[in-house]
């Protein structure tokens, strides 16, 4: 990337991190997600050009709120702006398609949420569009961007853990746990037709296959929808699902995943044991890596000066100065810009790799109804 420089996010709480300078950025949707993309884009030397939200007036007041030069009445406004290079697309699950599709055929470079579609045949859709445009796509399976994941992935593909034969882990959350709480991605419409897997075990099942380098092949799963009704509307999307995996390198695993589990506001744990030793991060405290072995375990902490090669363009604070999911953000738009300028860094999630998780949550999905296990999609 190039020099430092200082961003115009100062508002939003931003610290600037390498340049994107160059990179011109609109958003489509202004809730949570957009601020997000926003910042990282700002902290990253970019600008963000445009924002839209379907509406002028709302436009205009979430442009100011999201550093934004100027506001768009609509996606087709947005998207056809001279002065956009990429596009960010944060609305809800039901709208990736076809604003993705909108971006790609005004020739963009696009950013899309995950999931990157609602189906299987919709996601290779954009993918194979995408590619033959030659343009980037990227979806933000963020965790990937945390120092201490890339310690691990390195450490298991040199071969630190011996050959690896379990994973199992967990990616729990409270933010439905009561009748009352509700939200677009409960409403299948709009969300899809799964809703705790899609949206976190998604990440889960990424991380497993970016750590290990494994691909999942079959999955045997059950889902529960534990609140049936929340206000006046009737629920048919899941709270939990609990899964047992074995990939293509011989890996048996299990994960439990959950939107109800009081207490637990992202808990995103993954356990990785081999023949000779056991890695575990955990989100929460993502500052560190538990490395088990039979004669002796450590913890590493994060530490620029003594990780590995592979983390080390992520280290963006020294050792001791927290780092969590905004960095991480911030790091995968910088590498998304670098893909824009040419230089694709290793590890960017890319549309193919969003295709890939909606294969494996289709899969769930069939598993639940036949209770059964089922191949996930090659």
């Amino acid at each position: 990337m190039d020099a430092v420089r200082t961003s115009p996010a100062a508002h939003l709480g931003a610290t600037p991190v390498t340049s994107a300078t160059g990179y011109r950025a609109g958003i489509v949707g202004a809730g949570f997600m957009g601020r997000v993309h926003a910042r990282a884009v700002l902290v990253s030397g970019g600008q963000v050009v445009g924002v839209t939200t379907g509406s002028a007036d709302t436009a205009a007041e979430a442009a100011g709120r999201l550093g934004a030069q100027r506001g768009y009445a609509d996606v087709a406004a947005l998207v056809d702006a001279d002065d956009i290079d990429v596009i960010h697309v944060c609305t809800p699950n039901h709208l990736h398609h076809e604003v993705t599709m909108a971006a790609l055929a005004a020739g963009k470079h696009v950013v899309c949420e995950k999931p990157l579609a609602t189906t299987a045949a919709a996601a290779r859709e954009l993918v194979a569009t995408q590619t033959a445009a030659g343009l980037v796509g990227a979806v933000p399976f963020v965790y990937r961007f945390h120092p201490m994941v890339r310690e691990a992935r390195q450490r298991v593909r040199e071969g630190g853990l011996g050959r690896i034969t379990l994973a199992h882990g967990s990616y729990l959350q409270d933010w439905l746990s009561d009748a009352a709480d509700d939200n677009w991605r409960v409403d299948p419409a709009l969300g899809g037709t799964s809703r705790a897997f899609a949206d976190i075990g998604s990440h889960w099942c990424d991380l497993l296959e970016f750590v290990t380098g494994h691909r999942i092949l079959a999955v045997s799963a059950q889902a529960a929808t534990v609140n049936a009704e929340r206000g006046s509307r009737a629920v048919t999307t899941e709270d939990v699902v609990t899964l047992q995996l074995r990939t293509d390198g011989g890996i048996l695993g299990a994960a439990v995943i959950s939107q109800v589990s009081p207490g637990r506001k992202n808990r995103l744990l993954l356990e990785v044991s081999g023949a000779e030793g056991t890695l575990t991060f955990d989100q929460e405290q993502p500052e560190k890596l538990w490395h088990g072995r039979r004669a002796s375990s450590e913890c590493l902490v994060r530490d620029p000066d003594t990780g590995g090669s592979d983390a080390a363009p992520y280290h963006r604070l020294p050792a001791g100065h927290a780092q969590g999911y905004q960095d991480c953000f911030d790091a995968f738009v910088a590498d998304t810009a670098a893909a824009v300028a040419g230089r694709a860094p290793a590890g960017l999630p890319t549309f193919a790799d969003g295709a890939r998780s909606v294969d494996v949550v289709e899969a769930v999905l069939r598993s639940v109804r036949t209770q059964q296990w089922t191949d996930v999609a090659a």
